[in-house]
């Protein structure tokens, strides 16, 4: 029988490829829309950041069936119903998802902020809508342990965007940046719902919609709708610390979203891990399997933000000149790569332990964790920034989530422990 870390990492390693690629693929779109002007830049920015949060909540409601679809893997045609009551939860969510992108023009007007966004929230909210009927499958097929077959939709999907960001970028600007990420998202679903159709267990079956079942779609909902509300908290939380920062000056407001963006990269393992690790701690069918599949994944995920994070610390402004050539924005960045490393491990083994009790169906956990960890950020963040800058903020940052951390570990440790010898975790979610 493998080890765990072997079957992990096996599991992690194309979708790691996979987000890599989508990674490089968002920083092109970044560079094209730079080179085409601040405001086509500021206004795809201001859309992003509703549509981010939006996505993460979809993304969320559709995590939720992993543990169940896990459990199916020597019965796989049992997961096709699974994630057909995922999607109307998806939908439900994606649906409301849609409505604050086409809000977003109001949002910008009561928020004092005037950018001409012509159709980008029409266009969003169509992806947002897409993704929500459509998405999915990709989870069956990591959950089923086909995630090689995800890597296949990833990087052909991305190609796709890569041609497109330089065909239509130039022409129109940030509605073309949005087209090229709507056609990749259609093409990435498309693949992906073939991809797990063509598998022989699912010969003859379709993916198209049934009556909904109210009680399977408030099981996962119970797992799904906690995980889209920790996503989303973040989220909100991290923009507040975003303002906190700019009120310091435009100078420590550009520092912090390199710092921010370099933290994204710095994750990708951990993101990659989590998805890998959330069905087999799932299928674990005692405590200590449990804890040995998380103590495998957290392994990976804080060697890979490490040795990315040594790599950073040993650049230092050589890494940071490729997003700046402003001196003062070098000069606020680079005392901070220490307490960024600090943060992304904290953080990105907490993506993992959220994943793991994501695992044992007890998402609830994480978001009282997450609850207490940034509401007390929250309250924190602004006066601490005022008084110490931008070095007072990401302490701030590092200590509310290595106290979220903490308490995700506690969790983990005590609903691990009532995984029963003969069934596993448990099937009531919490």
């Amino acid at each position: 029988m493998p080890s765990p870390h072997r079957t992990i990492l096996n599991a992690a390693f194309p979708l790691f490829l996979s987000m890599s690629a989508g990674i490089i693929a968002q920083l092109l779109g970044t560079s094209l829309l730079g080179h085409q002007g601040t405001a086509q830049l500021a206004a795809f920015a201001l859309v992003c950041a509703v549509l981010n949060p939006v996505t993460a909540a979809v993304s969320g409601g559709l995590r939720g069936m992993s543990p169940f679809v896990a459990t199916c893997r020597d019965h796989p045609a049992e997961a096709l119903p699974i994630l057909k009551d995922a999607r109307w939860l998806s939908l439900g969510i994606g649906v409301v998802g849609a409505g604050v992108m086409l809000a977003v023009p109001l949002i910008t007007r009561l928020s004092g902020v005037s950018y001409d966004l012509g159709a980008l929230p029409q266009i969003f909210a169509l992806q947002v809508l897409l993704a929500a009927a459509g998405g999915g499958a990709n989870g069956v097929l990591i959950a089923l342990g086909h995630s090689r077959l995800v890597l296949r939709s990833g990087l052909t999907s991305t190609a796709a965007e890569v041609i497109l960001l330089l065909v239509l970028v130039p022409p129109m600007g940030a509605h073309g940046a949005a087209l090229a990420l709507l056609t990749s998202t259609a093409l990435a679903l498309t693949l992906s719902n073939a991809l797990l159709l063509r598998r022989p267990e699912f010969a003859g079956q379709s993916l198209l919609p049934r009556r909904p079942r109210p009680r399977q779609i408030l099981r996962m909902a119970r797992l799904g709708i906690p995980m889209s509300a920790s996503v989303v908290l973040k989220f909100a939380v991290m923009g507040g610390a975003t303002y906190a920062a700019a009120r310091t000056g435009p100078h420590a407001a550009a520092a912090h979203a390199i710092l921010a963006a370099l933290d994204g990269l710095l994750g990708l393992a951990a993101f990659a891990v989590a998805q890998a690790a959330t069905p087999e701690i799932a299928r674990s069918r005692s405590p200590a399997d449990a804890r040995r599949a998380n103590r495998a994944a957290l392994a990976i995920a804080s060697t890979g933000t490490l040795t990315a994070g040594l790599a950073l610390l040993l650049l230092g402004a050589a890494a940071l000149g490729l997003f700046t050539s402003d001196p003062r924005v070098l000069a606020a960045a680079l005392p901070l790569l220490p307490l960024l490393l600090a943060y992304s491990l904290a953080n990105n083994c907490g993506i993992v332990l959220s994943a793991g009790l994501m695992g044992l169906r007890r998402s609830t956990w994480s978001l009282g964790s997450a609850v207490l960890g940034y509401g007390l950020l929250a309250v924190a963040m602004t006066p601490v920034t005022a008084a110490w800058g931008l070095t007072g903020l990401w302490t701030a940052l590092t200590a509310a989530r290595a106290l979220i951390l903490a308490v995700q570990a506690a969790g983990f440790t005590r609903h691990s422990a009532a995984i029963s010898p003969r069934s596993g975790a448990r099937e009531e979610p919490g």
